[in-house]
């Protein structure tokens, strides 16, 4: 599927066909076909979009005559919902930069780019600038960064209140869920890093002279710096939290087991002496008619005086 926008005053309108100057925006489902056919109506590479596609490709920048592509992660929320899976995977946006068009495609569909398309994005000019349109898309994926990871802060931290008192597995793989997207995101965040480094290096976007734009751009890369911290602060602080949980986890297993390794120990004092006096044998009191009083009586006085001493020992 295809789409494609043209700014007219501050909104975005949508055209039947392409137009110069006009966002074109391709999202999913597509077929190899169409992607040929796109390939050959924008007249750009086809590997551009193809590499698009591929969730595990690498953040880069690549030129092939006169179009230029730019390949970044950004987070996606797993719609599977399954407790193996993470809560967030990354997947490329791949921005191709022609001299007609600025033409964007994901393997998925992009809460970032969804933003330009809602009109959501103050800062976004009356018109599609492409430099400028570039660094929007970056600096909004670095917002989304750093939403996803107060998200799964939060997440963690209600985990670790109802790991206080639990002695089951599922909260520990609500953490394992929350480590496999941090993972991801340490990964993305640092693979974004380097492509922005380079691509101010060589002054990719030409922007080396727009004093403006070369501020936002430094923004950005501060910006992602910081997410990238975060991302690994959490990471320690949840494989250390996944390490003592479990240790709390095995000490509530053990303090039940003794509880109750106590209290069949104090059940089985009436126990063996209704046992003894079951026996078809002479035994002391066993022909008074008041025979199962004393039995009882003298059941309840010893399992008190374990009781006490189990609580004298600290062990209830």
């Amino acid at each position: 599927m295809v789409s494609y926008y043209f700014k007219e005053g501050k909104k975005l309108k949508e055209l039947e066909t392409p137009k110069s100057g006009c966002w074109v925006n391709i999202t999913p489902p597509f077929s190899i076909e169409e992607l040929e056919t796109y390939a050959e109506q924008f007249q750009i590479p086809l590997d551009f979009l193809t590499d698009s596609l591929d969730i595990d490709e690498r953040s880069r920048y690549e030129v092939e005559e006169d179009v230029k592509l730019i390949l970044v992660n950004t987070p996606i929320l797993n719609e599977k919902g399954t407790v193996n899976e993470p809560l967030y995977t990354t997947a490329p946006i791949g921005i191709i930069l022609t001299p007609e068009n600025i033409i964007t495609i994901s393997p998925f569909e992009s809460p970032v780019l969804k933003l330009f398309i809602d009109g959501k994005i103050r800062s976004f000019n009356n018109e599609i600038e492409e430099s400028e349109f570039v660094l929007q898309i970056l600096e909004q994926n670095v917002y989304r960064f750093l939403s996803a990871l107060k998200r799964l802060n939060l997440k963690r931290g209600q985990i670790e209140k109802e790991l206080l008192d639990s002695s089951r597995n599922q909260e520990l793989r609500q953490l394992l869920s929350i480590e496999k997207s941090l993972v991801y995101f340490v990964n993305s965040l640092s693979s974004n890093e380097l492509l922005k480094m380079k691509i101010k290096r060589v002054d990719f976007l030409k922007i080396r002279n727009n004093e403006g734009l070369t501020d936002l751009f430094e923004d950005i890369i501060i910006d992602n710096a910081q997410a990238l911290e975060m991302a690994n602060i959490y990471t320690n602080i949840l494989n250390g939290t996944m390490d003592a949980y479990s240790s709390i986890i095995s000490n509530n297993l053990t303090h039940v087991m003794k509880q109750l390794t106590l209290i069949t120990i104090v059940l089985m004092v009436p126990t063996l002496f209704a046992s003894f006096y079951g026996m078809n044998i002479p035994l002391p009191f066993s022909d008074s008619a008041y025979s199962w009083i004393f039995i009882f009586v003298f059941s309840i006085v010893v399992s008190i005086v374990l009781i006490w001493y189990f609580q004298r020992k600290r062990l209830f």
